[in-house]
């Protein structure tokens, strides 16, 4: 089968053995739909030291189930399913917290310490805890995302605590920012504010009705303008999704006191936090890699029109095209959100 691998730094189209069966809790998937994500990105340029030279990348997928181990009772073959970006046991003390992102049989395996989606086929481990079977009215594009990035933008609206009228900013107009504001509406805050330095991912996110105010930090004091709409007080609580260079700080400044900052995006260098500058506003900070534990949940939302993140799917590519779509993610061609490869 065709195979996207990542060695040294570097990707190729190469040709690989069709995956089998190992595990009796395995399934093995025909892929219909992957994406390429931004943590992708990161294991390219060398920032994830755990990720293997060899393995096949790719994570966030949809496809049908063409072979099941032993012990998978809950999925058959022909069944439509997305993935999990985290394979989990669900059976470790992590697992049965919920934490499965720190599982300790698993965690970020598939595109990273083992063979990933970008590929005509993938063997998933822990595939009944990790596949969700797609509700019949819901397609492959509208379930592409559901098991990673939709997962993270809840993640992080869940970590911030939303109460009715709360007042929340979001930075990050990307995939992920995105996918936090559809999922913030959804706990009924006040408003929707989403800074970005991209006026098009911006006005998209007005134009969606995902935000209720814009900010460009480029063109305005971010702080300022968001104490204008609070009273003074600042942000209820934070989404950091941006991980861009000053933003970890600008998550913590425009907080008002007391006020939760949940960071989901990922940092290619260490961020600073100035305990003595902020003594006093009582932050709560949350940070880490998604619990992605309400695929169904979220599958329901698509199924009942809550959520659509198609718009998301700006750029498709055929698999033999996949290192030119590397390249028009990375620079963000012709205002590219995300790409669907076809297989």
């Amino acid at each position: 089968m065709k195979a996207l691998v990542y060695q040294n730094q570097t990707i190729s189209l190469t040709e690989r053995k069709k995956p089998e069966i190992i595990s009796p809790r395995d399934a093995i998937v025909k892929v219909a739909l992957s994406s390429i994500c931004t943590s992708d990105l990161h294991i390219i340029r060398g920032f994830v030291p755990q990720a293997k030279d060899g393995i096949i990348l790719g994570h966030e997928f949809v496809g049908e189930v063409v072979e099941t181990g032993s012990e998978i009772t809950n999925l058959k073959v022909g069944d439509r399913v997305c993935a999990n970006c985290e394979t989990f046991c669900g059976e470790c003390y992590f697992c049965k917290k919920g934490f499965i992102n720190n599982c300790i049989n698993g965690g970020w395996e598939l595109g990273c310490k083992i063979d990933g989606c970008q590929a005509e086929y993938v063997r998933v481990p822990f595939a009944d805890t990790g596949l969700t079977k797609l509700p019949d009215n819901v397609t492959y594009e509208n379930a592409l995302f559901v098991g990673d990035i939709l997962s993270s933008g809840y993640f992080g609206a869940e970590m911030c605590e939303i109460q009715r009228g709360d007042y929340i900013a979001i930075i990050g107009a990307g995939p992920v920012g995105l996918c936090s504001m559809a999922c913030a509406r959804t706990f009924n805050p006040g408003k929707i504010i989403a800074i970005d330095i991209d006026e098009f991912r911006l006005n998209l996110a007005l134009k969606l009705g995902l935000a209720d105010f814009v900010f460009n930090p480029q063109q305005c004091d971010i702080e300022k303008e968001i104490k204008k709409l609070t009273e003074n007080r600042g942000a209820d609580s934070v989404i950091e999704a941006a991980g861009g260079k000053n933003t970890f700080e600008t998550a913590w400044k425009i907080a008002r006191p007391n006020a939760i900052v949940g960071v989901v995006a990922m940092y290619e260098e260490n961020q600073i936090l100035p305990l003595p500058e902020m003594y006093g506003k009582n932050l709560t900070f949350k940070t880490g890699g998604v619990d992605a534990v309400h695929c169904k949940k979220l599958l329901e939302m698509i199924s009942k029109g809550i959520i659509n993140t198609d718009f998301l799917i700006t750029h498709t590519f055929q698999l033999d095209e996949i290192e030119k779509a590397y390249k028009f993610f990375e620079a963000k061609s012709d205002n590219c959100l995300k790409t669907a490869i076809n297989y």
